[in-house]
């Protein structure tokens, strides 16, 4: 039997509560044409998977309703046009300022977003700080992690999927922006690429090391005496 039918009833019920924020199982087996029984067994399956899901309401007279909705995964299911948004984006900028200016608006961006990841990590230990950032950034879609480095020098942070490669891939100076990055978040240390995707490695990673009282104390001379 062809799985055709099962999937488009699936996608379908999907759209329908896109459309319309949330609905019964009744109400999508109407306007699908199929049983209350069969819509059951598909919003089940769509539950199971993380797309779906069905608070209890209990409002009003007589037997609670099960009104179901998208999750945020099941939002995520749709493709939206967010990257191709940004590499045209990206495309236009470079050709009408310069490849010097994007990089100078990138530099710009990265450190907004290192400021932002240093009041959220805080001022704990080390790994205190990469644990954290590690949550934040596989909330951003990079499946981050991290680890002790095998040569027992520093942590090894790591990220097995980059929300950005495909961009990445038309334009390298994010890659030497998001180095960047991780060194103005973690300005105690030293921060070097070690992996990277876009070298065939599968994942990219960067080894974040403790700088010593000397290197401090050096790095805090500098900072004070820049302009």
């Amino acid at each position: 039997m062809s799985s055709e039918p099962v999937t488009s009833t699936r996608e379908a019920a999907l759209t329908i509560l896109l459309r319309l924020g949330q609905a019964t199982a009744a109400t999508m087996a109407s306007q699908l044409g199929v049983s209350v029984q069969v819509m059951r067994r598909h919003l089940r399956g769509l539950e199971q998977e993380g797309l779906v899901d069905s608070p209890c309401n209990t409002t009003g007279p007589g037997r609670p309703s099960n009104l179901w909705r998208l999750t945020d995964q099941g939002r995520d299911h749709f493709p939206d046009g967010g990257e191709e948004f940004a590499r045209g984006l990206l495309h236009t900028v470079a050709s009408c300022l310069g490849p010097d200016q994007l990089q100078t608006l990138l530099g710009h961006h990265a450190a907004a977003q290192a400021q932002r990841y240093r009041t959220l990590l805080g001022d704990c230990p080390l790994e205190a700080r990469l644990r954290r950032l590690v949550e934040l950034r596989s909330r951003e879609g990079y499946v981050a992690d991290y680890q002790p480095c095998q040569d027992q020098r520093g942590w090894l942070l790591t990220a097995f999927h980059c929300s950005v490669a495909r961009i990445a891939e038309q334009f390298p100076v994010i890659c030497s922006q998001e180095l960047q990055l991780y060194r103005s978040i973690f300005p105690d240390c030293h921060v070097e690429r070690i992996h990277w995707i876009q070298e065939g490695d599968h994942y990219c990673g960067f080894r974040v090391q403790q700088n010593t009282p000397a290197e401090c104390l050096q790095s805090t001379a500098v900072s004070l005496g820049s302009p």
